[in-house]
């Protein structure tokens, strides 16, 4: 008996020693997040939890950040860093962050969306949807770093796998509304940022993130856009940094 409750004990406080771990250590949901897209997994269900004082701010990160001119647009394409959204685990990624950003509401037919409800971020309006055409026209796949903006700031410079990952890389994916999403086109923080204005912290503060994670830069007008909108937001984190 004595035996049994001894590995009880140690059962439980290693569970507990991992709880803790993970509260500490929320990073670590990002990197698990971010890995299973290459892993196959059913990263849609992966926890992501708000990051701890050991993040690394927005700021800091913008601080760090190249600032140059844009380079030219030659030869740019949407080719040069992918060919249509991948499959993940047999379904199109474009369904995978339909799924996420959906979550629990999400109804699915096989790998696809085809209704449910959500927050959306841009416009600040919660959406429903009840069939899939809704979805397929009120909703796009935004990369928060367009792949024009992209290019003309350092991506011609990857390499084709590097390019892919900017592409295709959750950090740099949002579903969003399609209209405003066509309003963004390829802009920067300098030309365009979300009409919700409780959510750009958010916004730049990703979009930060994603330049630092590929060794992107900024021009000097980007940077003073961003840090105009980290003003009212000091202390807001990086993501996945």
């Amino acid at each position: 008996m004595r035996l049994k409750k001894r590995r009880l004990f140690a059962v439980l406080f290693a569970f507990g020693v991992v709880v803790v771990w993970l509260i500490v250590n929320p990073a670590s949901y990002e990197e698990e997040y971010t890995q299973a897209v290459n892993d196959g997994a059913d990263w849609a269900a992966v926890a992501v939890t708000e990051p701890d004082e050991n993040v690394p701010l927005a700021t800091e990160i913008l601080d760090k950040l190249e600032v140059k001119g844009r380079a030219p647009k030659t030869d740019y394409s949407r080719e040069q860093f992918y060919s249509g959204w991948p499959n993940v685990d047999g379904c199109s990624l474009r369904q995978r962050i339909i799924r996420r950003e959906f979550g629990s509401s999400a109804v699915l037919e096989e790998c696809n969306v085809v209704a449910g409800e959500f927050d959306e971020p841009y416009t600040g309006e919660h959406l429903k949807f009840s069939e899939r055409k809704q979805i397929s026209d009120g909703i796009q796949i935004d990369h928060v770093v367009a792949l024009s903006d992209a290019w003309q700031k350092g991506a011609q410079n990857l390499s084709v796998d590097e390019r892919y990952a900017v592409a295709t890389d959750p950090l740099n994916l949002l579903a969003v509304d399609a209209a405003a999403n066509k309003k963004k086109s390829d802009g920067d923080a300098a030309t365009w940022l979300p009409p919700n204005k409780k959510f750009r912290c958010q916004y730049v503060a990703r979009q930060v993130s994603v330049k630092y994670k590929y060794r992107l830069w900024v021009t000097e007008a980007e940077k003073n856009a961003i840090a105009k909108i980290l003003e009212n937001c000091p202390k807001e984190p990086a993501v996945g940094v």
